[in-house]
């Protein structure tokens, strides 16, 4: 049984991942899965690059980023799906929000808090940067900030918490819009092919679950997020992984848009930074 190494993060963008390594599926592929829930985005692509992980879920946004910047980041299946959420805290109204928290640049709870700034009449607002998604959680929960970007199930936790509410998704800007997605390097797709079918494999079986099995998805991710899975429940009601969110290319195109805009990019790459064969021959049940 070969042994890979695989970097996931937290949240419903995720639970493929999680449902694959928890259910055995990727053991039913003949691959013994060493998982590491990586603390922030950001760290994930060198951590590919440099070979210390095979595979990742990670946000598309970087791996575009990665690519544009001639770095062989690959994405090979869609997994998050407008993931990523605006909450305000309770008690405030959207005209008295004054500072809003946000992650690192280039993923997309930035892009999305960034692309939804003039929509919500907060072009004068103080951007409070964090160096995480959870910094920017507890900036909100500490007051520290009015208003914060998130993915779930956090957004849905803060609600349900009474802490906030949900005033934007990433779907009200770029509906259908990708989120974090299944990753790998150009140099395992052309070397590893057969290796790629078998994690891409397990991948599918893993969403497959989370449509099929809600309940138990949202028990096994609690584990993995740290959160209670009433909020993962409730969460999976308004916002579900999709295999296939890298299809969706106006949304791609949008957001690579914005990202030249914003001078995260100088131009879209150039080289493409999404295959899909592999997503492709898994749906059509193609032994892998």
């Amino acid at each position: 049984m070969e042994t890979i190494q695989f970097s996931l993060l937290r949240g419903i963008c995720q639970l493929p991942g999680y449902i694959a390594h928890a259910k055995g599926f990727f053991g039913e592929q003949g691959l013994e899965v060493n998982v590491n829930v990586a603390p922030t985005a950001w760290m994930v692509p060198e951590r590919l690059l440099n070979g210390e992980v095979h595979f990742a879920v990670m946000p598309w946004t970087r791996v575009a980023a990665a690519r544009a910047h001639g770095e062989p980041l690959v994405t090979i299946c869609g997994s998050g799906h407008e993931e990523a959420a605006i909450v305000v805290r309770a008690g405030l109204r959207d005209d008295e929000v004054r500072k809003v928290a946000i992650p690192q640049r280039g993923g997309i709870k930035d892009l999305t808090a960034m692309g939804m700034l003039n929509s919500l009449g907060w072009d004068g607002v103080e951007l409070v940067r964090m160096p995480s998604g959870d910094g920017a959680i507890l900036a909100l929960v500490g007051q520290g900030a009015d208003a914060a970007s998130m993915v779930e199930p956090y957004a849905t936790m803060l609600s349900d918490l009474g802490i906030g509410r949900i005033v934007r998704r990433t779907g009200d800007l770029w509906p259908g819009a990708p989120g974090c997605s299944l990753t790998t390097t150009a140099s395992i797709i052309e070397e590893r092919p057969d290796l790629v079918r078998h994690v891409v494999a397990a991948f599918v079986q893993g969403a497959q679950f989370v449509e099929a099995q809600p309940d138990e998805s949202a028990a096994i991710a609690a584990g993995y997020i740290g959160v209670g899975e009433k909020f993962i429940r409730n969460a999976l009601r308004v916002n579900k992984p999709n295999l296939h969110a890298l299809e969706n290319s106006e949304a791609i195109q949008s957001v690579l848009n914005l990202m030249t805009r914003m001078r995260y990019i100088e131009s879209a790459p150039r080289e493409r930074f999404y295959e899909g064969s592999f997503l492709k021959e898994a749906v059509a049940g193609i032994p892998a």
